[in-house]
């Protein structure tokens, strides 16, 4: 466990940060006002500033919690997370701060005795059962090994959070971790409420995939264990069906979107199986983006997950986002194309993040799609207009409205520059709030004044409403396509993603 310094310089900085940062209202060449919730106050010159990259959201009641990457370091990870809250589901935004106890770097909220420089892969979930918030992210060493996963906790409502705790390592020969995300079943019929899950990879073992269990909100965590068989990826989304059973949505190193799934409170993980074959066009300007999942539940415990995918496109010019569901994790339907543009419009869609309204279910689920996109896939490094895009669907993805554009454009000049590429995240994320409207919280790069960068996290002004099924006149896309996966920026050797 890491160890503080001064929470207090900590919690006076961040009331002076909310005060200046969520009041921004910044325009946007789209159709909707953005609200900035948070900006990268660090001056570490080992970083790129000002950067934040790769944000996670999660809504519980009226509270929705955003977390993301806060100094993008070119080779990996972060100086450190951030975390911004909004108490009303996202309609204003009255904390922005930074974990503290993380990493060396992080000015007041530096650890000075902590071995790690810096910090990644932020993911957020609530533990209704003890009223606690957790957010897990990764801590990178100088040599840019990772041998644990963080777990910092709030229990004051996400005000905020205290020094992390640490996951078991995995029992391995090596270990060097890498991309966790966190759930809890918040179900309290189910027979393992309250329990947490937390998946990650080890890459030293060729990215074998793991899963660590809390039951105490996130004090301690077991030690980890993979599925049955051996399952080789990255990027999995733990989600927790009313029943208690666990499925875990995953990129799988054989090109493929796989699963696997518990029925007994996270003892054992079953084999995983296939959900599709995954075709998958190379983004243009090496923008750092692959075919990670993204996945969420209904109320009735559907299984919905999205992706990048060019199957439906002639000769694989562009990307789709494309989704597939389950009942159970064991059996998936075909896959199905959100119908944003046109097939053949050359638009490129990509870095989904998939929001689905727990208080709808089955036929009648409201889901919300956020996204990036190329208006042209056939732009080039100094060319391409970078944006983002909002669209969602009253019937459970049969039907969609019209999407909407949120931000852009931005040039890829004005998004941190990584060593896979300029970078907005590997990830995104929309949840939904009690009133049954979608928050997403996005990165959005603008022209810097001062410093290297001025990107940062944004919310809408307004938070976004479902199409009515009138308004949803785009048919989803699910007529079979036989797919020979292309394998264009994958491989089966080992993937690293910090």
């Amino acid at each position: 466990m890491t160890t503080g310094k001064d929470i207090s310089r900590a919690t006076a900085l961040a009331a002076a940060l909310a005060a200046v940062f969520l009041v921004l209202a910044a325009p946007a060449a789209a159709n909707v006002a953005l609200t900035q919730v948070s900006a990268d106050p660090f001056t570490n010159t080992t970083s790129q500033h000002a950067t934040e990259v790769e944000p996670d959201t999660f809504a519980f009641g009226s509270t929705v919690l955003a977390t993301y990457q806060v100094g993008r370091f070119f080779n990996g990870g972060a100086s450190d997370i951030g975390w911004a809250r909004s108490s009303d589901g996202g309609a204003t935004w009255d904390v922005s701060s930074f974990l503290p106890g993380l990493t060396f770097n992080a000015g007041a909220y530096a650890d000075l005795d902590s071995p790690y420089e810096r910090v990644s892969d932020p993911s957020v979930a609530y533990d209704a059962r003890h009223a606690t918030w957790l957010i897990s992210s990764i801590p990178i060493l100088p040599d840019i090994s990772t041998p644990t996963i963080f777990v910092s906790r709030s229990t004051n409502g996400g005000a905020t959070f205290g020094n992390p705790v640490d996951i078991p390592q995995p029992v391995a020969k090596k270990i060097d971790l890498d991309k966790n995300w966190t759930a809890c079943d918040n179900t309290p019929t189910s027979p393992f409420y309250g329990h947490c899950y937390t998946e990650f990879d080890n890459f030293a073992e060729g990215d074998l995939e793991y899963m660590s269990t809390s039951s105490d909100g996130g004090l301690t965590w077991s030690t980890p264990v993979s599925p049955a068989g051996t399952s080789h990826g990255l990027g999995g989304q733990p989600v927790v069906q009313p029943n208690g059973t666990v499925i875990v949505p995953f990129q799988a190193l054989n090109k493929t979107i796989s699963a696997f799934r518990s029925t007994d409170g996270g003892a054992t993980w079953t084999k995983d199986v296939t959900i599709a074959h995954i075709a998958h066009h190379n983004v243009a300007g090496n923008l750092r983006t692959g075919p990670l999942p993204s996945a969420e539940i209904d109320g009735a415990g559907n299984v919905y997950v999205a992706w990048e995918d060019c199957r439906f496109e002639k000769k694989c010019v562009s990307n789709d986002i494309v989704f597939s569901s389950s009942s159970d994790g064991a059996s998936w339907s075909d896959v199905t194309r959100v119908p944003i543009d046109p097939v053949g419009s050359g638009v490129d869609h990509f870095i989904p993040g998939l929001g689905v309204d727990r208080a709808t279910s089955g036929a009648g689920a409201h889901l919300a799609l956020t996204y990036y996109f190329y208006p042209a896939s056939s732009c080039t490094s100094a060319t391409c207009q970078l944006e983002v895009g909002y669209i969602s669907s009253p019937d459970g993805g049969a039907h969609w409205g019209a999407p909407t554009q949120l931000a852009g454009p931005m040039t890829l000049a004005q998004i941190a520059s990584t060593s896979q590429g300029p970078m907005v995240g590997d990830y995104i994320s929309t949840s939904f709030n009690a009133a049954g409207n979608a928050v997403p919280v996005i990165a959005v790069g603008k022209a810097p004044s001062t410093a290297a960068f001025d990107e940062a996290m944004y919310a809408p002004t307004s938070t976004l409403s479902v199409a009515s099924l009138s308004a949803a006149t785009r048919v989803a896309g699910s007529a079979k396509v036989k797919v020979k996966p292309n394998g264009q920026g994958l491989t089966d050797e080992v993937i690293r993603r910090r």
